[in-house]
């Protein structure tokens, strides 16, 4: 079966900070074009800033511009099982290829707690669910041994690493291993190829919001068979990581490159990182050195 590509998708903003909806139906044209498939509310989304009515409308218009084209998963993950748990009906009932959850955040969990969460929301849905784990971000990690016992529920497809570490991502390549069925999406941008030559299903990656085409190239070439040119492409991404995420805040920095292409994207909701012009004129550079501008 051949591997897929996410991209964990921008929400545009107005200048009043209120969502410009057709702004970001463009960029899901944009990623669909290039044969990118779409998570939508996730951390380059902005979730956090979004209300639970904007979530709904904003997965709407989401699957209705991608039309079936491609595949949509969508972030219902909040601090409680209970507002997760609202979400993520709402997400079902709207047809979604998949529903992640986010480790919950703010609130300390053991790993018992966890189990709990997560096979609540899977209880209550038809859609396949995608556990999140990113506990820079959430201060909650999802344990390997938590991932495997989570893999034997009948509604649990697999889990996005975005931990960064290749010894995490190696471990819970082991679970899928082990678990017929059970997928690992890589989440750090440097490690898409890696994480394919060692059994990762695919990958969900923000920085493919300002490099859509050279994420695609990745996973096309990977599934031709052509490695060499899955290498020259994901040096390129590597590079292009590296020297952006240098400059600050991962998902901020993506956001600002990707308004330097195109101005519609609008900045991100308040108290997010305000635009600088010695910064902007770095990310300028960078866009240059890569032909991006």
């Amino acid at each position: 079966m051949s591997k897929q590509a996410y991209v964990a998708l921008v929400t545009c903003f107005n200048e009043d900070e209120t969502i410009n909806y057709e702004a970001t139906r463009a960029q899901v044209r944009r990623q669909v074009e290039a044969g990118n498939n779409i998570m939508c509310a996730g951390t380059n989304g902005d979730f956090t800033a979004l209300t639970h009515d904007e979530k709904i409308r904003l997965t709407e218009q989401v699957v209705e511009e991608v039309g079936g084209r491609v595949k949509v998963i969508v972030n219902a993950g909040m601090p409680a099982t209970f507002e997760t748990l609202k979400l993520a009906r709402e997400f079902d009932r709207i047809g979604v290829d998949g529903i992640a959850v986010i480790t919950p955040f703010f609130i300390a969990c053991t790993q018992d707690g966890l189990i709990r969460h997560f096979s609540t929301i899977a209880d209550a849905v038809k859609t396949p669910v995608y556990l999140y784990d990113i506990p820079a971000r959430t201060q909650n990690h999802i344990e390997p041994e938590t991932a495997r016992k989570l893999a034997g529920h009948g509604n649990i497809a697999g889990i996005k690493d975005s931990g960064g570490a290749q010894e995490t991502l190696a471990a819970y390549l082991q679970v899928a291993k082990e678990v017929p069925g059970f997928e690992v999406y890589s989440g750090p941008d440097h490690l898409v190829l890696w994480s394919l030559q060692n059994g990762a299903a695919g990958c969900i990656s923000g920085l493919g919001n300002a490099m859509p085409d050279v994420l695609a190239g990745i996973l096309a070439a990977f599934n031709a068979g052509d490695i060499a040119e899955a290498e020259r492409q994901q040096a390129i991404y590597t590079a292009f990581r590296t020297d952006l995420y240098a400059l600050g805040f991962a998902p901020a920095m993506v956001k600002r490159s990707l308004y330097m292409q195109d101005a519609s994207v609008g900045a991100s909701r308040q108290p997010a990182l305000l635009p600088d012009p010695e910064q902007d004129e770095q990310i300028r550079e960078i866009l240059r050195r890569y032909n991006r501008l």
